[in-house]
């Protein structure tokens, strides 16, 4: 018997679909430069049907920003945001890929990207010094929702200080239309002062060791999607996150307060979940989830480690207008 099951399991692996051997490469029509968007801006989806050479463009930036109201942080950025620049491309798509380190940097910097079939995942090819660029090409093989980061060492380092994003694969086939698209990445950030201490803070290497952040954030700033900054939607309208984890070391517990995810793209791959109310995002990792917004009102995001929301700024929110649903939500007193 076991020698039958081993047989059946042998037969099955070997039937399984492989899908970088079955991979044919398409030929690549024309070419064209990426737009680039910063958080939570996506861009737009991609309609043609044929792989294109895609130029990307992405600067180094090495800038202070706000971190908190009152409280300042010398962030490594890819274009000058927290997180980077989103790039989108299509599947089978050629990247032509250069990454400029501007001069007035103060150390080298690389990028790693998940999306990439290579060493290092372009990072060993990309070390550039102030000042320097450096150039490659990938085919965009698999589609998926990847990170990109830093992974010039001490990489937990240059990731803590805000460099990471994420990178796009469309299908072929395209993803299915909605109405509303955004872009949304959690990090973690380790200061010398304690949360909102004020002033300029610098990176704590022995709290980023230890795993306690003082900040675990979405877009890279204290209520950077809040308020005025949330994300504006309507009654009816499906919205899509692509939502990413930078880390360097926490998992978020990604969730929508008051709202059901319709569909989840599992670690952002192409198996998709249903009806599914909080998803994990590893560090290094993401995930595309939809909704269909059905009640006016706003929509807390959080990292459901609840004190990260309400104690270290792990909090966004989608703002929904249009009428009310008392069929499907209706307060009675």
């Amino acid at each position: 018997m076991a020698v039958i099951a081993m047989g059946m399991l042998f037969a099955a692996c070997k039937n399984a679909p492989d899908n970088n051997a079955s991979k044919t490469l398409e030929a690549i029509q024309g070419e064209e430069v990426a737009v680039l968007t910063d958080a939570p801006n996506v861009p737009p989806p991609i309609t043609r049907t044929h792989a294109t050479k895609v130029v990307v463009n992405l600067d180094v930036i090495e800038k202070v920003m706000k971190i908190g109201d009152s409280t300042d942080y010398s962030f490594w950025t890819f274009g000058g945001k927290v997180p980077g620049k989103f790039i989108r491309v299509r599947e089978g798509d050629l990247v032509h890929f250069t990454l400029h380190n501007m001069p007035d940097s103060k150390v080298s910097h690389n990028i790693d990207l998940h999306a990439v079939s290579g060493p290092g995942g372009g990072a060993e090819v990309t070390n550039v010094a102030p000042g320097q660029s450096a150039t490659f090409e990938f085919r965009a093989l698999n589609p998926g929702l990847y990170v990109y980061h830093c992974a010039t060492g001490p990489v937990g380092m240059h990731i803590a200080n805000g460099m990471y994003g994420l990178i796009l694969v469309e299908p072929k086939a395209g993803l299915e239309k909605v109405d509303k698209e955004y872009y949304i990445m959690q990090g973690d950030f380790y200061t010398k002062g304690k949360f909102d201490a004020g002033g300029l803070q610098d990176f704590d290497e022995e709290k980023a060791i230890a795993e306690t952040p003082d900040y675990v954030l979405f877009n890279g700033k204290v209520r950077s999607s809040t308020g005025a900054n949330a994300f504006p939607a309507k009654v009816g309208d499906k919205v899509r996150l692509f939502a990413g984890n930078g880390g360097p070391n926490l998992v978020s517990s990604f969730h929508v307060i008051g709202e059901i995810f319709d569909k989840v793209y599992m670690e952002a791959g192409t198996e998709v979940n249903h009806n599914v109310q909080t998803t994990l995002i590893p560090a290094g990792g993401a995930s595309i989830v939809e909704m269909k917004m059905d009640v006016p009102g706003v929509y807390n995001i959080v990292d459901h480690s609840i004190f990260r929301a309400f104690n270290k700024g792990a909090l966004a929110q989608i703002k929904v207008t249009g009428d009310k649903k008392p069929e499907i939500f209706n307060k009675l007193k």
